[in-house]
């Protein structure tokens, strides 16, 4: 008989026996959101659509709220409407924001920091190359205001990463590392 944490086969693990505070991973934010007035636009929504390519309904980035001293750091957001493309079929009559459109606003987050803190050219585009450590911690739902944090990690010539998270009413609802590269 397997106990909590012991191996099923095929990647399987039982976890019955493992107390569910151990299952939830303990995250704290990237940076404190108190001292950010979040009523502020460090970097508008014409700016952030002429450094990102993606318009109408694969924008997930409405602005920019506060960068460090660098650009090494900073806050963007996203406010979730009522109308967003996915409502109707994603969860009939309980509509979720798709996972897959947080890491998509995190990793458009991330692209506008780099190209801050690096000086890169509008006419050099950021792709999007990896995403590891994601954890889904929450719901966002419309209506809500979707908060993204985002801080590099490293940056080489062609190739940037962020630790980026997202936060909901002060709550932590996702996180990941986004790895990305100019191309």
């Amino acid at each position: 008989m397997l106990t909590g944490g012991q191996s099923a086969g095929r990647g399987l693990v039982i976890l019955s026996d493992i107390p569910a505070e151990s299952l939830l991973l303990a995250a704290q934010p990237l940076f404190d959101l108190s001292t950010i007035d979040l009523t502020e636009v460090a970097v508008p929504p014409d700016v952030v659509g002429g450094i990102n390519p993606q318009s109408g309904p694969m924008r997930q980035l409405d602005h920019l709220i506060w960068l460090n001293d660098d650009s090494t750091v900073g806050l963007g957001v996203k406010s979730v409407r009522d109308d967003e493309f996915w409502v109707a079929g994603h969860i009939p009559g309980r509509p979720l924001m798709p996972g897959v459109l947080m890491i998509e606003a995190a990793a458009q987050m991330s692209s506008i920091l780099h190209t801050f803190a690096h000086s890169i050219g509008q006419t050099e585009f950021l792709g999007f190359t990896r995403c590891n450590d994601v954890v889904f911690r929450g719901q966002v739902v419309p209506g809500d205001t979707l908060y993204l944090l985002a801080k590099q990690i490293s940056f080489r010539r062609r190739q940037f990463v962020s630790s980026t998270q997202a936060m909901v009413d002060g709550r932590l609802v996702f996180e990941a590392t986004i790895t990305g590269m100019i191309l």
